[in-house]
């Protein structure tokens, strides 16, 4: 049968949560910092309370005007639906075992943990500040590394002037923990 005349399947889009964000290793928690949750969180009521019902209306509007295989803004609306229900999952997934760690616990202590702001030194005497993030919420290019990230492994647990080898594509670089610091803890109120 030529394949013109078959009826492509949209039941592989709809089990596929997108390449958006890497997989949770195997047995780990989803660690997040309480803004990071907050985020997520707010994303996923977006959706769910304002832009789906929104994207329901539009597509049964559409579904009244009669030839769907020529109405875009029903084939749209249906693709996108596809596309918040597919973000809809994903989110609920990574909400569900998300961990939320305060790392403004960890204020004024010289040992990296999870949300730590850390500036380090490689052999060349160049520095470098990240920051531990989780990793449905870190952003490289603000400087926010994943915690499951290589340079984030290899700098946990350590504190200020220890001396790592970080394991990089190249090689085996030398650093040095230069400081470590934590966000402030908030007033209570």
């Amino acid at each position: 049968m030529n394949k013109a005349f078959t009826k492509e399947s949209d039941a592989a889009d709809d089990d596929d949560d997108g390449p958006a964000l890497p997989s949770l290793p195997a047995g780990t928690r989803n660690y997040m910092t309480p803004a990071g949750y907050a985020r997520l969180r707010a994303e996923f009521m977006q959706l769910i309370d304002v832009e789906r019902p929104k994207m329901v209306e539009t597509v049964s509007w559409a579904a009244k005007n009669g030839d769907r295989s020529e109405n875009g803004d029903y084939l749209y609306g249906k693709k996108r639906l596809r596309e918040i229900d597919r973000r809809l999952r994903f989110l609920t997934k990574r909400l569900d075992v998300a961990e939320v760690v305060d790392p403004s616990a960890h204020h004024g202590s010289e040992q990296i943990f999870f949300g730590a702001t850390v500036t380090y030194a490689n052999a060349r005497g160049e520095e470098k500040t990240i920051t531990i993030k989780g990793i449905d919420e870190s952003d490289s290019l603000a400087g926010e590394v994943s915690w499951i990230s290589p340079i984030a492994r290899t700098l946990l647990k350590a504190r200020v002037g220890d001396e790592l080898q970080l394991v990089t594509p190249v090689g085996v670089e030398r650093i040095e923990v230069v400081e470590v610091s934590y966000p402030a803890p908030s007033p209570a109120a």
